[in-house]
């Protein structure tokens, strides 16, 4: 009942309201409504004027960028020879043992540095030293040997010397018997000796000439012994050198029981420990000369044209991304890598695929940056080279064939 009471006074005051809005004018609800509703703020025009600072500064931007990379280009991008198929290389050495034994103490432990002379590993040397020890006793021996039949040739002398005295006795022996013989054959002929004493005169000379090349044959036999002598002498020295050798060779499988480092370098890859039996060649360990350390770089050969010795190199290595390290070229190889590989291709048979091969040019690092250990083998690097001290040479040659 109150909802219908409420309707119907709504009725009643809704003739009394549309005459008051008749009664305005026509603008009048417009200006009301206007001056009723809250202003807006006032929006600025979206143009092309607001972007073009923008697109001005990355088309000023683009533009430098590119001037700076053009320019870099043509005076030094256009002259570089890069690849980074390069790695950092040593002559490592493998340090073996040369004789057997049991190792009886390490000196050294992995990536320590060392000098050329240090102590590397020690085998046991007891075997070693008691055969250096029978070599001598052997050589002592046949140097007794020698110092006796030293005194044999000097014995050997005196008794020339004393068959030449015999010699010269039995001659002057043999000319007294030839003179009584002489006198007694005079004597018998005139019948003033008895025939017995002719005889006896006959025989004395003839023992005396007897004597005589007895003394001689004497003599002979002396000289022969102390020539055969010699000779022992000789061969007995022959064998002292033969001794000799081996005292040296058990002297030096004796110092091949300490083996050291035969060059400067950092030890890594220890492959033995203290009471390992190792043979002959058995690898101890290897040596890494980080000094003399260079780069094997494997250039295209389509990129080797420019290359020449000489030409400087600019390193860029992986584990040091901010630092440039200076080298050289030092040489091409003289064949492709392929042909040195373990299984050379071979281009004659099947289907072929021409592929571009890769030949290693050696670069050598500046020793003062090698000494710094920065570069280990087997690091990766980025090679570039700088060819443009070949420039002026090639210009010249030009120059010469155009005038030709």
């Amino acid at each position: 009942m109150a909802y219908r009471e409420e309707f119907a006074k709504a009725e009643e005051r809704g003739p009394a309201v549309e005459g008051k809005v008749s009664d305005l004018p026509p603008e009048a609800p417009a200006a009301k409504v206007e001056a009723e509703a809250p202003q807006a703020p006032a929006m600025k025009p979206k143009g092309k004027l607001g972007k073009r600072p923008v697109i001005m500064a990355v088309l000023a931007a683009a533009l430098a960028f590119g001037g700076y990379e053009g320019f870099h280009w043509w005076t030094v991008g256009r002259f570089m020879v890069s690849t980074d198929d390069a790695y950092v290389q040593a002559d490592i050495t493998i340090l073996s043992a040369k004789v057997s034994g049991y190792v009886s103490s390490l000196a050294v432990t992995n990536n320590q540095s060392v000098k050329v002379g240090d102590l590397i590993a020690k085998i046991d040397d007891g075997d070693y030293r008691l055969a250096l020890q029978s070599a001598k006793d052997k050589l002592a021996t046949q140097a007794s040997t020698i110092t006796r039949i030293g005194r044999q040739i000097e014995a050997g002398k005196a008794s020339v010397v004393q068959a030449q005295a015999q010699i010269a006795a039995a001659q002057a022996d043999s000319e007294r018997a030839e003179a009584d013989y002489s006198r007694q054959l005079q004597l018998s002929q005139a019948n003033y000796a008895s025939k017995a004493t002719f005889d006896a005169a006959k025989a004395a000379r003839d023992r005396s000439d007897a004597n005589v090349k007895s003394a001689e044959a004497a003599l002979t036999a002396a000289q022969a012994n102390v020539a055969v002598l010699s000779a022992q002498q000789v061969e007995a020295q022959r064998v002292a050198a033969e001794l000799q050798t081996s005292v040296d060779k058990a002297q030096r499988d004796l110092s091949f029981t300490e083996i050291r480092a035969p060059l400067d370098g950092v030890i890594g890859n220890k492959a033995v420990e203290v009471g390992t039996y190792v043979q002959p060649g058995a690898r101890l360990a290897a040596l890494v000369p980080l000094a003399n350390v260079h780069v094997d770089a494997n250039f295209k050969e389509t990129q080797l044209k420019r290359l020449e010795p000489g030409q400087k190199v600019h390193i860029e290595v992986d584990a040091y991304p901010n630092k440039d390290i200076v080298g050289t070229v030092e040489s091409v190889s003289p064949a492709a890598g392929a042909v040195f590989s373990l299984l050379p291709p071979e281009n004659a048979t099947g289907n072929f695929t021409k592929i571009v091969q890769r030949v290693p040019v050696r670069v050598t690092v500046n020793p003062d940056i090698a000494r710094q250990g920065l570069l280990r083998p087997g690091m990766s690097v980025v090679v570039s080279v700088d060819t443009r001290g070949d420039e002026p040479s090639k210009t010249a040659s030009l120059k010469g064939t155009l005038k030709e």
